[in-house]
């Protein structure tokens, strides 16, 4: 964590533009929402909300929280549709491409492209967040909040990016993800949802190569740590093969956990944050559904609602200990759906175009809904625009510390809380960039989009859509948008570069991979050992 040395929050330059424009109404819903907030607060003892953040992997809009979607798609979320009813649906929420971006986004509230993170690994890399980043858990932590993070990581191999060493008291979490965990193995190979990455599933005569291929069970699986001491490696024993039944066993682990440090969470008097990011629904196998239970029949869609389940367990056990009215819960998904294995999965993309690392609406927006029964208006909707990186600074303002926040970088978050708080129209985001990668693949100004892949050098005939009347970005409306729009995207592309020249990105930080790991199996030191000598090899290391 790193302090900046400013005074005031740097935001991107299109919030400069909106505060211009609407600076006397903001400082007066400023003052409503405080008055707000600490009569919240006062009736609760003076404690801020606790935070429980639940984000569910490649769930694309449409998928839950709706029953009547439920329907079309023939199968069954009750809990996360109740839970839905029960707060305010978040119609815009946009996110980035693909997991590592958006869980780096919320977590710092910088889009991932500014810190070196906007590329998602499969395997070990050596590179992840850097400790210089302010994370939300460390701004709550700063707060006097317990911070705990149980399930899906994924930002990065190396000890700095851990999340125990990013601000969380405990953590539970898989280095990697489910490639190496569910799709690697040897059940995704028999059901032909993988080809050539298992040596079971094939005659090696002919390999000389044996570091070609990612084996999943020569990586490290599944590791549980404490603030402040070395991570340690969970239920693979050395020489074991990972399997399947291990990936359903993890995740019935942090199931478990998470309801345990839900417990002792509830225990302490202090307020709390909660983060739970399922591995399932992704999975790539029908091997182990005995008897499907949804008119789908899809292997994903019926692992989510195992997922509704647990998520409902969580729910019902908050409600149990008492703290649900005064607890923000946020449910929402990461980005689109995984539509490589569409349909057989069962999902394919529902409304938008595209899914899991597409820059069209069907890959960035999803489904979010919130719940603050103190606050928030029951079965409530807005339709401001809303990016996950927004939540970072909205939940620190909830809890008190925007002081926090460093200043001497570009926060992308924006502060939301005016919506959450005084309801629809109430937003400061109107534009989104989109990037894929490292790269500006389109920006949505209202409900404008443009399109950047295939814009040429003039966007007065660029691949122009209204999101609105045309939400599968299928017709693009070049020439009647173009000819009035061009101009002012231009401005708008050339104030977000020149923003970036002012406050240039900055690289991952780059390590040994599983640094700060104390019982690493025989099998893992010999493959990391192969990496680091080809890194040697061509001048990247000393």
């Amino acid at each position: 964590m790193a302090a900046g040395q400013g005074t005031e929050i740097v935001h991107d330059a299109e919030y400069y533009v909106l505060e211009r424009q609407h600076a006397e109404a903001w400082a007066e819903d400023d003052a409503a929402v405080d008055a707000r907030l600490a009569e919240i607060r006062s009736a609760n003892g003076g404690q801020p909300p606790n935070i429980l953040y639940i984000l569910i992997d490649d769930i694309g809009f449409g998928e839950i929280g709706t029953p009547y979607l439920n329907y079309v798609r023939g199968y069954e979320t009750p809990n996360i549709n109740e839970f839905a009813e029960d707060g305010l649906r978040m119609m815009r929420m946009y996110t980035e491409p693909s997991c590592t971006p958006t869980r780096v986004a919320f977590m710092t509230g910088r889009q991932p492209y500014r810190l070196g993170m906007a590329k998602t690994s499969v395997a070990m890399d050596g590179f992840g967040m850097a400790a210089e980043e302010v994370t939300l858990a460390e701004v709550l932590k700063a707060e006097g909040y317990n911070t705990s993070h149980v399930g899906k990581w994924h930002i990065g191999d190396i000890a700095e990016s851990f999340p125990h060493n990013q601000g969380f008291d405990f953590a539970a979490f898989p280095v990697h993800q489910q490639a190496q965990l569910a799709l690697f193995a040897r059940a995704s190979h028999e059901g032909n949802q993988m080809i050539g990455a298992n040596y079971t599933q094939f005659d090696d005569k002919w390999v000389l190569d044996r570091s070609f291929r990612p084996v999943p069970g020569t990586m490290v699986t599944g590791l549980e740590a404490v603030a402040g001491e070395l991570a340690s490696e969970v239920d693979l024993q050395a020489g074991e093969e990972w399997t399947q039944a291990k990936y359903i066993e993890m995740n019935e682990r942090y199931q478990r956990q998470t309801l345990e440090q839900l417990d002792a969470l509830m225990a302490k008097d202090e307020p709390f944050f909660l983060q739970y990011w399922p591995l399932l629904p992704l999975t790539f196998t029908r091997s182990d559904v005995d008897q499907f239970t949804s008119p789908n029949g899809g292997f994903q869609t019926e692992s989510m609602q195992k997922v509704d389940g647990w998520i409902g367990d969580i729910l019902a056990r908050l409600e149990e200990g008492g703290k649900a009215d005064n607890t923000i819960v946020i449910i929402m998904g990461d980005n689109g759906n995984f539509t490589k294995y569409a349909p057989y999965s069962g999902y394919s993309p529902m409304i938008y175009r595209g899914g899991k690392g597409d820059a069209t609406e069907g890959g960035v927006r999803v489904d979010a809904f919130i719940r603050w029964p103190a606050a928030i208006e029951a079965d409530s909707y807005v339709g401001d625009m809303i990016h996950v990186a927004d939540l970072f600074t909205t939940l620190a303002r909830v809890a008190g510390g925007l002081e926090h926040l460093p200043t001497d970088r570009v926060i992308d978050g924006v502060d939301q809380t005016s919506m959450l708080l005084l309801g629809e129209g109430k937003g400061r985001r109107d534009t989104v960039f989109v990037y894929q990668s490292f790269n500006l693949a389109a920006v949505i100004k209202e409900h404008f989009k443009l399109n950047l892949a295939d814009a040429g050098s003039n966007l007065v005939v660029a691949p122009f859509y209204d999101l609105l009347r045309d939400p599968g970005e299928k017709y693009p409306v070049s020439t009647p948008v173009g000819a009035w729009a061009a101009s002012p995207f231009e401005r708008i592309l050339q104030r977000h570069m020149a923003w970036k020249q002012r406050y240039p990105d900055l690289p991952a930080a780059v390590d040994t991979p599983y640094s700060g790991i104390d019982n690493l199996r025989l099998e893992t030191i010999q493959m990391r050992d192969e990496w680091l000598a080809w890194k040697r090899q061509i001048g990247a290391l000393e």
